[in-house]
Parts: structure tokens; C-alpha cells; sequence
């Protein structure tokens, strides 16, 4: 178990490290191609493939992300990828501030999205 989430660690902080140095002038054009489309799938709610698809739909996540930052990685240059993986893993050591304001929407916009459905929901029966 302690090897899961070591590798679950190495992969969050080299997608965080990945994000930060995305807007370096140094990175040449193609490995940031390949870095914006590897945070992008990383961060995205969608999936090349669905992850209700058996076996299939966790395939995708366990190799193509893996293998995205993979290849980001080795086409930087060596000294851009230690700069941003120590700036990556101060902010990740640093304790994480709640953020209420954004809680508190996401809890409005779930009771409102209920409201409407219980509403429609009564008014169907009219």
C-alpha cells in the first residue's frame, strides 16, 4: 500500500511540475505540445476512454497519463525539469488553505439542481 501512494505522490507532483513549467519560454515547441495535452488529459473530467468500459476504461488512466508525463519529462531540458519539480514539491509540502467560498457554491448549485428536479418533479403530477 505505502508503494501506491508514493507512486500516487510521484504522479501528482510531477503533473503539478508539468503545469508550472508550461509557461516557460525555454520549453522548445513540440515538448509543449506534448505537456499541455498531457496536463490537459491529466486535469480533464473526460476520457479517451470511458471509465464504465470493464478493464478498458482504467486501462487509459493507468498508462496513457503515465506515459504522458513521461515523455514530457524527457523532452525538457534536464535543469527546467529540477527547477519546477522543487517549486512543485514546496507548494505541494505547503498546507492547503480551505477554500468555504467555493464549498459553499458547489453546495448552492447541488441544492438549486435539486430544487428544480424535485420541483418538476411535483409538477408532473399536476
Amino acid at each position: 500500500m505505502r508503494k501506491w501512494k508514493e507512486l500516487v505522490r510521484k504522479l501528482k507532483e510531477d503533473i503539478y511540475t508539468l503545469y508550472l513549467a508550461s509557461g516557460d519560454p525555454r520549453i522548445p515547441f513540440m515538448a509543449k505540445v506534448v505537456l499541455v495535452l498531457t496536463v490537459a488529459y491529466a486535469f480533464s473530467p473526460i476520457d479517451l476512454i470511458p471509465d464504465f468500459i470493464p478493464v478498458l476504461g482504467y486501462l487509459d488512466d493507468m498508462l496513457l497519463l503515465p506515459l504522458g508525463i513521461w515523455l514530457s519529462i524527457k523532452m525538457l531540458p534536464d535543469d527546467t525539469v529540477h527547477e519546477y519539480r522543487q517549486k512543485a514539491r514546496q507548494q505541494l509540502e505547503r498546507p492547503q488553505k480551505t477554500n468555504y467560498t467555493m464549498a459553499i457554491v458547489i453546495v448552492a448549485i447541488w441544492l438549486l439542481i435539486g430544487y428544480g428536479a424535485y420541483h418538476m418533479y411535483i409538477s408532473s403530477f399536476k
